[in-house]
């Protein structure tokens, strides 16, 4: 008889994450919005009737796992297909299998993970035979459809959105994982509540690093006679740092600016300097976020307290000099300087209005006033004539129109009454009231 070897346990050599991967709609966590009772997504796939689509969602929320669930229901033909490790020459062989499956009245289903990772050649090969029939595209993806998918191929698929996990989502997920026999339910793992919940907010909402930290933390645990303790130490060193969602290239980077330059608007340093520390510690270019800082001193707070520009233009000079880690204060003491400061989008509001009316009305003249004569020929064509010199009054104003005739009466500049800017309000009411 052969001898077992250590090697011969499944268990250790196959990630927990993949041992429990759910195989029916009743194991799977999350996502009631689309597989609870009664909803589309779960009707399609228990009826077999599934249509090319795209599930779009974040990492560890169950995308692969759907798949395979539908693989497992289906009664057509089903190719897993990675867009890692797979080319044109792939796609065409796969394409070529389905086109002889439907000659023969055998549906194919084929689900592509990664489909972001194809460029625009390779997806292009998948149209001809969606449209076809040929096959029925399942693509997953951690990156807007909108942007990395073909407006064509995704006009001939349904997007569904799949959701991170909540809480007691990943608690459910961590609770079966030690009762059950496929992962530690014959080992006795004793760990609180209070430790799993450490677990699942670290996890952020993904069950695959919940259960890779779970693992960890068990293997990593004291081993005594009656089964196996995770003790808080043991844990502590298993989720030392957060692991960020984050991708300077991708939609999170903008939801994260996004976030931090809504938060100085809302007058909230406290989430301002969160959304900045967060983009800081998934890799972001401290240059990046002080030039959104130096635009945001301008576009929100203006001439309600000029002195936000300095303070940002100074803080991209310091990122600059110093780089990071050093820097990350420098932009602390930006984004809370201009999450503090009175807000007015006046000068944006002006510049916007301004650039209409310069895109969509006639470009008028300067009017003659205005007009430079540095030669006889402009003099006598009346270049400069009735320009009034302002120093040359007491008040330092004078009647001279600026504006063409045909905006005369047109305003950009509304200041408001916010900070500084109400001594600007008050000066400009001052000068139009000299003027009329």
């Amino acid at each position: 008889m052969e001898q077992m070897t250590l090697f011969d346990d499944r268990r250790q050599t196959v990630p927990l994450a993949s041992r429990l991967r759910p195989t029916t709609l009743e194991e799977f966590a999350g996502q009631e919005h689309l597989l609870g009772k009664g909803k589309m997504l779960r009707q399609l796939i228990e009826k077999d009737q599934i249509s090319s689509m795209i599930f779009w969602g974040p990492p560890g929320v169950g995308k692969t796992t759907l798949a395979s669930i539908i693989a497992s229901k289906t009664k057509a033909d089903f190719i897993n297909f990675s867009a890692v490790t797979s080319g044109i020459k792939e796609i065409k062989e796969v394409m070529k299998q389905a086109e002889d499956s439907r000659r023969m009245g055998i549906r194919t289903v084929l689900f592509v993970d990664e489909i972001h990772r194809f460029n625009k050649a390779q997806q292009d090969a998948f149209l001809p035979f969606v449209e076809k029939g040929s096959i029925i595209l399942i693509g997953a993806t951690t990156e807007n459809p909108s942007f990395e998918v073909n407006a064509a191929l995704l006009s001939r698929c349904r997007v569904f959105v799949l959701k991170a996990l909540d809480e007691r989502d990943l608690m459910k997920v961590l609770e079966h994982a030690l009762k059950s026999p496929a992962g530690f339910g014959d080992q006795n793992v004793q760990m609180t509540e209070q430790q799993l919940k450490a677990v699942a907010a670290f996890a952020n909402g993904d069950a695959r690093t919940a259960l890779n930290t779970l693992e960890m933390a068990v293997l990593n645990g004291e081993i005594s006679a009656e089964g196996i303790v995770v003790t808080d130490e043991g844990l502590e060193q298993c989720i030392s740092r957060k692991s960020l969602l984050y991708d300077k290239n991708g939609e999170e980077h903008y939801n994260l600016i996004s976030a931090l330059h809504k938060s100085m608007r809302n007058s909230d340093p406290d989430a301002a300097i969160y959304w900045m520390c967060r983009m800081l510690e998934g890799g972001e270019n401290p240059l990046y976020i002080a030039r959104r800082l130096v635009r945001f001193a301008s576009e929100d707070i203006g001439m309600a307290d000029s002195h936000a520009l300095q303070v940002a233009v100074a803080a991209y000079q310091a990122c600059h000099f110093l780089g990071m880690p050093e820097c990350d204060v420098h932009l602390t003491h930006a984004v809370t300087y201009l999450s503090m400061a009175p807000k007015s989008n006046a000068l944006y509001v002006a510049c916007e209005v301004c650039k209409k009316d310069v895109k969509n009305l006639r470009a008028e003249p300067v009017p003659l006033q205005l007009r430079n004569a540095p030669t006889n020929l402009m003099k006598e064509l009346n270049y400069g004539k009735g320009y009034e010199y302002a120093h040359d009054t007491e008040e330092k104003l004078t009647h001279m129109q600026c504006m063409p005739e045909s905006l005369k009466d047109r305003k950009y500049y509304r200041p408001t009454t916010q900070g500084e800017e109400k001594a600007v309000k008050a000066r400009l009411e001052e000068i139009e009231a000299w003027k009329r």
